[in-house]
């Protein structure tokens, strides 16, 4: 299949004038909203858009392994033949005399810091030793939720992690607590550089509870969104037809159907 789709890129790079002039670099946006795309017809339960999306996907995986061939850097086989290698070596219990899977975190670190290498000098001087760095090699395309949870997965292997749920539970408390300070003393509409601190104190502190607590921040912010959207055009629709007026509405109304619309999901879903 990635063979098609490589060929069909060949294809369009000799016969169409925006194909052939496309680079690594104009394509980027393209890659990174493709699997954007994806991202939305998972979280969405899409099966039809899935497929469609990871089509578009692997366009842009394969565009960027001809661009690749075409300034010699690599070409499908290497691609395929690195990540075959990776699997492997990450999956000893599976390929190899290993009984259980490894620590994934820890493994990781250690191929960072083969493929970093070691510090300089000459054979007769001792090797110096070099300050281990648990963020090389992170994506900085990251969104800030993922980048959040990967910097806190990166720490956790090295063991600077919560033992359980209830101390970031508590610091997430703790951090609401002192944003609320933040915000009174400035002024609850007031922008400052102590009120942004604290708030983005908070929300790390959320993220490392969700991560501790077993979901992915990025997901689970995606699906409250999906709900909130659905809710909220529920709660217009209901408006609607007892000809209220959203935006001459009290607050206690807007409420009331809220919970309204809350009320008729919950023989679905448990969810609040």
């Amino acid at each position: 299949m990635l063979g098609r789709a490589v060929a069909l890129v060949r294809c369009l790079r000799t016969h169409c004038p925006w194909d052939a002039k496309q680079t690594p670099e104009s394509l980027r946006p393209y890659l990174l909203e493709e699997a954007h795309e994806c991202a939305e017809a998972i979280a969405n339960g899409d099966d039809p858009g899935l497929a469609t999306e990871l089509g578009d996907l692997l366009l842009n995986v394969a565009f960027q392994i001809v661009l690749g061939e075409e300034r010699g850097a690599f070409d499908a086989e290497t691609v395929v033949g690195s990540l075959e290698a990776k699997m492997v070596r990450r999956h000893p219990h599976v390929f190899g005399t290993a009984e259980s899977p490894p620590d994934w975190e820890a493994m990781k670190a250690a191929e960072r810091r083969e493929q970093a290498g070691g510090g300089g000098g000459s054979r007769d001087e001792p090797e110096r030793p070099r300050a281990l760095d648990p963020f090389e090699g992170m994506a900085t395309g990251l969104d800030p939720l993922s980048r959040s949870a990967r910097l806190q997965d990166r720490m956790a292997a090295l063991g600077f992690d919560w033992p359980d749920l209830a101390g970031p539970l508590a610091k997430v408390a703790e951090e609401a607590s002192e944003l609320t300070e933040a915000a009174e003393l400035d002024g609850a509409v007031t922008h400052s550089s102590r009120v942004d601190a604290e708030a983005g104190d908070l929300l790390f502190a959320s993220i490392n509870a969700i991560r501790i607590a077993g979901a992915h921040p990025a997901n689970a912010l995606i699906r409250a969104n999906a709900r909130f959207e659905s809710r909220c055009r529920k709660m217009l629709l209901l408006a609607a037809g007892r000809s209220i007026d959203p935006a001459g509405a009290s607050l206690d109304q807007l409420d009331e159907l809220w919970e309204e619309v809350k009320a008729g999901e919950r023989p679905q879903s448990d969810e609040t």
